[in-house]
């Protein structure tokens, strides 16, 4: 059975493997003979091969160069060193979490408003779908710069648009998640003659709980993206956005691969603990997953 479930995937990532150093003997190609050339050196193909995997500054850095710059920031460094990558990574995940629980908080307020209000129905929710087709991009620096004309840096501006990403699926998951009761189980209760915030505490939060985390799962990926994006427009020293930002500025691409893969780490790491929380909140409520 495990080998069964762990085989695709170390199928997936040998192509994986197989293609990156392809693609990296390919783009460090040219750079490499070039250099060969000003300096008056023969070298056979294989010698050329091997060179282009042990660059300083390669255009695409080697899967082994990536993780021997991981292994250089995160495990010969102190935690508080400036130089960790622990210490972006946390800088980074601080402002995610704050924004990811502002963004829930606001998704499931909304959520409830839109459910127990026609006019809200009505005028809302087209608004809330509208917002998110501005690009982040385009938005993140007005955000920060507001933030900054009133006295705000640091953490809170960054927070702010990792709200601004992650209130959106809550709030649709949520909505949906209100209105998943059958129309057979609203009859019963109104049979009851039980007040509205009877048939809300009683029947549609609970049912609502499956698709609030399955949204949940999306937010907390997208607020980090937010928490990062944000930190590209205010030229942060600290984060991960700035590791990707100084890497880009100094050539170093293993700085930047090694940010990348990190922040797809701990991205995988709150998706799976939104997901083990709602799995043991949906058991104990009897209640399927599902998928929004």
């Amino acid at each position: 059975m495990i080998t069964r479930s762990v085989l695709p995937i170390l199928t997936v990532l040998g192509i994986i493997l197989a293609a990156w150093y392809a693609g990296t003997i390919g783009m460090n190609w040219r750079v490499e003979t070039e250099r060969l050339e000003r300096m008056g050196l023969e070298r056979t193909f294989m010698e050329k091969v091997e060179l282009t995997m042990q660059m300083d500054r390669p255009i695409l850095p080697a899967p082994h160069q990536v993780w021997a710059e991981i292994q250089s920031s995160v495990f010969e460094r102190s935690p508080t060193s400036r130089r960790s990558l622990v210490y972006h990574a946390w800088i980074t995940l601080s402002s995610t979490l704050v924004g990811f629980g502002m963004g829930t908080l606001l998704g499931i307020l909304l959520a409830v408003g839109i459910v127990h209000s026609r006019v809200l129905d009505k005028s809302l929710l087209p608004w809330i779908i509208a917002s998110q087709t501005i690009p982040i991009l385009a938005i993140a620096p007005m955000i920060i710069i507001v933030f900054n004309t009133v006295g705000v840096t640091g953490l809170i501006p960054k927070a702010f648009i990792s709200t601004y990403l992650a209130f959106f699926p809550v709030a649709i998951g949520m909505t949906k998640g209100l209105r998943s009761p059958e129309a057979m189980h609203l009859d019963l209760m109104h049979t009851y003659n039980a007040s509205r915030s009877e048939i809300f505490w009683k029947l549609r939060l609970p049912s609502s709980l499956p698709y609030l985390f399955a949204s949940m799962k999306i937010a907390v990926a997208i607020a980090l993206v937010g928490a990062i994006v944000g930190e590209l427009p205010t030229g942060a020293v600290a984060g991960l956005g700035a590791r990707l930002l100084s890497g880009s500025y100094y050539g170093q691409t293993t700085q930047i691969w090694s940010a990348l893969f990190m922040a797809a780490f701990m991205s995988a790491l709150l998706v799976y603990s939104i997901g083990w929380i709602g799995a043991w909140v949906n058991k104990r409520m009897g209640a399927r997953e599902v998928n929004v």
